[in-house]
């Protein structure tokens, strides 16, 4: 097995280490999502975070890791004798691919042995090996949505249930969720970042120095794995053992009743849904006072657990940005705390814990004296401070999280202005808020990555028939049995059967085919020209584009953004999962001068032969945002009606937002959708509950002898 970057050895990620250490000392914390940019080091001290782990021991010969100590085990191969032998093992870092098919998370039908002998087997799945131990994904917000929907089950659960292939079995599947994703490449479903315990931010130093160390270490270590790791033996050894006693003490740590109205409080200020923060926030702080030997919660583990629990379950929306207020976090904690309790008696031991010399009377004036290990670091705050049996001081009313976000917020777009008002070229006028738009789809069944838009064959779904497995990536899908056995039935006779099991072979197997939904390419190409700058116009357009990038985010989407305006067309967003950074881009988008349409639909044409190599079974979606002008070169008009010809020949399925306003229009837009053989759609009907509305209104009014004679 190759040599693993050693965890105490990693530099710059003090808040990850300090979050995947009490997410093992208190599984029940519920795992740590890990968010940040390329190169920071998230794979590399997750991996490693299994070598420092405490062995766990497991009933010999289980494959369902059972703990002995379990008086009712969840286990197929169970029961177990109660003198059943035990042996210790490493804890397991089970990897979760992001392409891994439904029956290898779940486990399923041992194909082999009902094939060739006959006998229905269960065969465990990656949530079986990971019982009691890491589950790591990678990329975690591209994982398909059939498998989130398999994670949340786990993770709520604490066991996996399979029925599926002949097959009825349930084992227990508690493990540390850890998932590692760049927010560029898309954001995670709400469902599962909910999930998540904990939540980290990571980017790699600024401080020259820090970078230095940073390369230096990483090259030290591929010169030569084994000496580099040799080097930091000892702090992992350490390390491991402080592991350990932090989870034999966490069960006796004290979260008094002053601690836990000061994380209510903390939750409240910060209008968290739910009850989950507080549950996390609490369960956190226990484990944050175990990791540094004490026996009661005091204001500094509220604080590190806060940091950590509250950041993405502050999110309204894909667009708002996660972050925590800390200074508002100081606010609510206080810097004043009143007088602790006595002393414990004397006849009570100090627990002998990696953190000796803490106090653990919590008196307010001494700090764990001795530093953390490499890779983790105590957070910075006021001193440790005991909330239990505490009449908690309040200098006024509690303030709201909304308070200085409420302060920074623009007055209404359009407040003060006419409308049609032309502003000068460059300006940049803001969205509104969001709305539920209408479904757009790509016409035809596609055969693309699962999501929620366009009809596909994919993996999940509904049945529809099956199809004979070439394998290898043919062959990927669920096993369709009764075809199967359809399908060597009749060849029986010739294989020589005379009684018994059935002869199968390879040409025999059969995989279910399944309709369900895909995701597509969405790339917007917006019109930013002088007839778009008015305000109010703008301010409509920017809305719809965000409400249907709202709508791509909830599908699974990719996204891209091409504008045009003056001369030419700009790619302003390469097309990528992240929605957040295409609403970024689309907030600073200004407008005015002319309307290069031609070149605009030649860079959306250019943008989509690229990404038809790179992915070329993701079907793209073309959406012209526009009113149709096209005032820049010679003979504009007839040359953008050439291109939006070209695209229709190519197969582009497109979409025209009209966005043409006024008592006097010319009707552009559509004249270039019937070019583009795409959908024609007005701003305002962008809108599902404008639509609907515009239905209402044209659906003849029934009078009270019509609704009798009806």
């Amino acid at each position: 097995m190759p040599q693993q970057f050693p965890f105490s050895a990693v530099v710059g990620s003090d808040d990850m280490a300090l979050a995947l250490v009490l997410t093992t000392i208190s599984p029940d914390v519920g795992g740590v999502l890990v968010r940040g940019e390329k190169g920071t080091a998230k794979s590399t001290i997750v991996r490693a975070l299994a070598s420092v782990l405490p062995a766990i021991d497991v009933v010999a010969g289980d494959r369902f890791s059972t703990d002995p100590r379990d008086r009712a085990p969840l286990s197929p191969d169970g029961p177990f004798a109660a003198d059943a032998p035990v042996e210790s093992r490493p804890v397991r870092l089970v990897e979760l691919p992001v392409g891994a098919t439904e029956d290898r998370v779940l486990g399923s039908l041992h194909l082999e042995r009902a094939l060739s002998e006959g006998r229905a087997e269960y065969e465990p799945g990656l949530l079986a090996r990971a019982h009691r131990g890491i589950l790591y994904v990678d990329e975690v917000n591209l994982l398909h949505d059939h498998l989130v929907d398999l994670l949340l089950d786990a993770a709520a659960m604490g066991r996996s249930t399979v029925e599926r292939d002949g097959v009825s079995v349930e084992h227990a599947a508690r493990f540390v969720l850890v998932g590692t994703m760049n927010p560029e490449e898309g954001e995670l479903r709400p469902q599962l970042l909910d999930r998540f315990g904990l939540t980290v931010e990571v980017a790699a130093p600024r401080d020259p120095a820090l970078r230095v160390e940073v390369v230096r270490r990483r090259l030290a270590f591929d010169a030569d794995p084994d000496a580099f790791a040799a080097a930091y033996d000892e702090d992992e050894r350490a390390l491991t053992e402080r592991i350990r006693a932090a989870q034999e003490q966490v069960a006796a740590v004290v979260l008094g009743d002053g601690a836990l109205l000061k994380i209510a409080e903390v939750c409240a200020a910060f209008e968290v849904d739910g009850m989950r923060a507080d549950i996390v926030t609490a369960r956190t702080a226990v484990a944050h006072a175990a990791w540094y030997g004490r026996r009661r919660v005091l204001v500094q583990d509220i604080r590190a657990a806060a940091r950590l629990a509250l950041p993405h379950r502050r999110r309204r929306n894909p667009f708002d940005a996660p972050g925590l207020d800390e200074d508002l976090l100081d606010r609510i904690l206080g810097d004043d705390e009143p007088d602790p309790e006595p002393p414990e008696p004397p006849e009570d031991p100090q627990p002998q814990g990696p953190t000796e010399g803490t106090d653990d009377a919590g008196d307010g004036t001494d700090a764990p004296t001795d530093a953390p290990p490499p890779g983790t670091s105590s957070p910075a705050g006021p001193g440790d401070h005991d909330l239990d049996d505490v009449p908690q001081q309040q200098d006024g009313p509690a303030p709201e999280a909304g308070d200085a976000s409420s302060e920074a917020m623009p007055p209404p777009a359009g407040a003060h202005d006419a409308p049609g008002d032309q502003q000068p070229p460059g300006t940049v006028h803001a969205a509104s808020e969001p709305y539920r738009t209408r479904l757009f789809t790509v016409r035809g069944t596609g055969a693309g990555e699962a999501g929620k838009r366009s009809r596909a064959v994919t993996e999940s779904g509904r049945r529809t028939g099956s199809r004979r497995s070439l394998g290898g990536s043919d062959g990927a899908g669920s096993l369709h049995l009764a075809e199967t056995v359809r399908a060597a039935a009749p060849h029986q006779v010739l294989r020589g059967r005379t009684t018994g099991r059935l002869l199968f072979r390879g040409d025999d197997l059969r995989v279910a085919t399944r309709e369900g939904q895909e995701s597509n390419l969405v790339l917007f190409c917006v019109d930013a020209s002088g007839s778009m700058a008015a305000r109010r116009r703008m301010e409509q357009v920017k809305t719809a584009i965000l409400s249907l990038l709202l709508d791509a985010y909830r599908r699974r989407d990719k996204v891209g953004l091409v504008t045009f305006r003056g001369h030419g067309a700009d790619l302003a967003l390469p097309p990528t999962r992240s929605v957040d950074i295409a609403a970024t881009r689309l907030q600073d988008l200004p407008a005015g001068g002319r309307t290069p349409l031609a070149e605009g639909l030649l860079e959306a044409a250019r943008v989509l032969r690229l990404e038809k190599v790179r992915d070329p079974r993701r079907r793209p979606l073309l959406v012209v945002v526009t009113d149709g002008r096209a005032t820049s070169g010679a003979d504009a008009v007839a040359r953008s009606r050439r291109v939006a010809a070209h695209l229709a020949a190519d197969g582009v399925d497109a979409l025209v937002v009209d966005c043409e306003s006024g008592a006097m229009r010319l009707g552009l837009a559509g004249v270039l959708a019937e070019h583009l053989r795409a959908e024609h759609v007005p701003v305002a009907e962008v809108s599902a509950d404008g639509l609907t509305a515009l239905v209402h209104r044209a659906r003849p009014a029934h009078t009270p002898t019509d609704e009798g004679a009806a």
